[in-house]
């Protein structure tokens, strides 16, 4: 399998990979990961890593009293396993002489242009100083609906917010199987195009035992990824020198083909879904129009039914009239203003295509 080589590469490790099967952190793992990502900086690739585990190595150390909440307990085991997790990437990168950050994140953090940009000049002024990145959500303070579905989608983001070329997913199996990974006649799907078929029949919906997130959104966060100009990866990070065999291109795994690369107010659109604050339904003739070929912003003329209160340059959902997710858009107008215009002709564009994301499956 070919792969282009990159200059900034998303790698996200995830819990199982950096846990053994007690639960227990498997810091022999994780020192071999780290001398691959220097072996990467060393063929001149920019690295930015998004790793979990700090729960589970939270729970080496922590006894909690009876009946104390469970979302408490997460919260703390969070707290205390980020120390010792940070302080172990630390100690392994400093062995090759090589300076890290910690960067802990929220939802929240990314909730509008302003936040994303000041996000990504942090990011980018780290990686032009040489200094790894080593992002985390903050499991601390995060509540139900501001948390990300798991670090997954964290990785998508960032890889979106820096315009990488490529981003690896280390999980604990091969890739994306036709049947079940541990059934021997499964076949591993290698490549994944923008005309590859849905695949969530073939997913298992089973969620990892020390994670948040499962096979399926790995899948459609990949997808997404590789709609907006991504190569992504899907790879075992228990195998070994599964980096190196990746910039080998030896590597044993499920690689989706990234389309042509967005532009990066389009990147952030595409995962500001959470922050949207209403809703735009469309005519069929204004959905052709926006899936054509043509360069098509969405005009009022088009425009069914308006839906919330939001204001100019809030991000707004585009709804089918039988209630498909058409996409997201940056709106021109605020509610008011956008209702009054709605079915006119000659009107400004309601979401200009510049700050517009169609999603693939609608």
């Amino acid at each position: 399998m070919i792969h282009r080589k990159a200059n900034t590469i998303v790698i996200k490790i995830g819990s199982n990979v950096l846990t053994q099967a007690d639960g227990t952190p498997d810091t022999m793992r994780m020192k071999a990961l780290v001398r691959q990502m220097v072996y990467l900086r060393e063929q001149g690739q920019e690295i930015v890593l998004i790793t979990s585990g700090a729960v589970a190595y939270g729970r080496t150390s922590t006894v909690f009293e009876e009946k104390t909440d469970p979302v408490i307990q997460k919260q703390i085991l969070a707290a205390v396993g980020q120390i010792e997790l940070i302080r172990q990437y630390k100690q392994l990168f400093g062995d090759h002489n090589t300076p890290i950050a910690q960067i802990m994140v929220t939802k929240s953090d990314f909730r509008d242009r302003k936040h994303f940009l000041n996000m990504k000049n942090c990011l980018e002024g780290l990686l032009k100083n040489n200094i790894i990145p080593v992002i985390n959500e903050n499991d601390t303070v995060s509540v139900t609906e501001l948390m990300f579905t798991d670090n997954d989608e964290l990785a998508g983001l960032v890889a979106a917010m820096l315009d990488a070329k490529d981003l690896i997913i280390l999980s604990n199996v091969e890739g994306i199987f036709k049947g079940h990974p541990s059934d021997p006649e499964a076949v591993l799907i290698e490549k994944v195009d923008a005309d590859t078929p849905s695949m969530a029949n073939f997913i298992s919906s089973s969620k990892s035992s020390f994670g948040r997130g499962g096979m399926l959104t790995k899948m459609n966060m990949a997808k997404k990824s590789a709609d907006l100009g991504i190569g992504v990866t899907i790879a075992n990070g228990k195998r070994e020198d599964v980096l190196v065999d990746y910039f080998h291109n030896r590597l044993r795994c499920t690689y989706f083909e990234p389309s042509k690369a967005k532009q990066s107010p389009k990147k952030w659109i595409a995962h500001s879904e959470h922050y949207s604050t209403g809703e735009v339904i469309i005519n069929s003739g204004a959905e052709n129009a926006l899936r054509s070929d043509k360069i098509t912003s969405l005009l009022p003329i088009g425009v069914l039914e308006i839906r919330g209160d939001f204001s100019k340059g809030d991000i707004i959902r585009i709804l089918s009239e039988d209630g498909r997710k058409i996409g997201l858009g940056k709106s021109a107008y605020g509610a008011k203003v956008a209702a009054e215009k709605k079915g006119l002709s000659n009107q400004k564009p309601l979401i200009h295509y510049d700050y517009l994301y169609l999603h693939q499956d609608s």
